[in-house]
This record gives C-alpha cells, structure tokens and sequence, in this order.
C-alpha cells in the first residue's frame, strides 16, 4: 500500500486521482495530516509500517517564510522533519528520504536555514537507529508544485517585470524525470 500524507486535503485528491488514472492497480491510502502531530505520526506509522518514507513537507515561498512567518518555517520544516524521522526510527522503517532544497548548501534565508538544520537533525538521528536516512537536493523542479515558473510565465505574459528574491540569486532548473532520477 502506498500511504500519501499531506496538510493540503486538495493536493490529496489531486494525486490521488493521478494515480488512480496512471496505476489502477496500486493500493492507496490517503491520510490528511501534519508532520508535527506526533500521535497521529504513530498511528499512521503503526498502521502502514513503511519501508522507505519520502518526506517532502515543507514551507517553501521564500519571500513568505521570512520576517513574521520564520517560527513557522521552523516549526514545520525542521521540526516536522524531526518528528517524521523519530516515527519512522520507532516504526522500524528501513529508510527515510529527505527532500530538501539547494539553498540549503549556504542558506542565505529562512527556507535554506530550516532545510539546512533538518538535514542535521537526520544526520544526528543517524547515529542513534537503524533506520537510514538520505537527503536530496533539489533545485526548481519544472511543473513541481509550488515551482516559481507558473509566477515568471504570468509575469512575462503580463508584459514584466520578472521578480527574484535578490537580483544577485542563482536558481538552477530541472525537469521532474531528471529530479526522479
């Protein structure tokens, strides 16, 4: 059974129905939920005993994660992060992957700061179970959710200007099969 967990009951039915299109035949269990509700993180654990976990919760709008919002971003990516992997370490879950983010390699904001100290979390935990931990850093994955091109196409369609969050910034692209990859 694949088990799909997320906040976001909308971007669950939104998969879900994918999936019932492209693979009738996987078995799917949809839970609406948070990473930092530790009960709930047990039960589903408990239920579902996974064997590998993608774990890709996060506050990632740069621009909206900082100033009053930053204790969030804290709250939900490194903490969320924290808790999904102590679940996954209870449970006896063979692996945990975290994906994380390309800003996090010398963070310079919030988002890359939280992804950043969630990957130390995991590197922490390593030492301490038997479940191995992985992380992955992407950068904007093309046609991802959340992905900033949808903004810059309706910006250039809008006649411009194109918004970055520092006109100093790299960004780095890539396509959803190079990023499965």
């Amino acid at each position: 059974c694949m088990v799909l967990f997320d906040v976001s009951e909308f971007a669950l039915y939104q998969i879900e129905q994918e999936f019932v299109r492209c693979f009738q035949n996987v078995d799917i269990a949809c839970i609406v939920g948070d990473v930092k509700d530790v009960a709930q993180l047990n039960r589903v654990f408990s239920k579902y005993r996974p064997s590998t976990v993608f774990h890709a919760a996060a506050y990632k709008h740069v621009p909206m994660m900082e100033g009053e919002n930053a204790w969030l971003a804290v709250r939900n990516n490194v903490l969320g992060s924290k808790r999904v992997a102590e679940a996954a370490m209870r449970h006896g879950t063979d692996e945990m992957v975290l994906i994380s983010t390309d800003k996090a390699v010398t963070p310079t904001n919030v988002k890359g700061a939280t992804r950043r100290l969630a990957e130390r979390v995991l590197a922490v935990l390593q030492a301490k179970g038997e479940t191995r931990f992985v992380t992955v850093r992407f950068g904007n994955v093309l046609g991802s959710n959340g992905s900033v091109i949808p903004t810059f196409r309706e910006q250039i369609e809008g006649g411009g200007p194109v918004t970055v969050t520092h006109p100093d910034i790299i960004r780095y692209f890539m396509l959803i099969p190079e990023a499965a990859q």
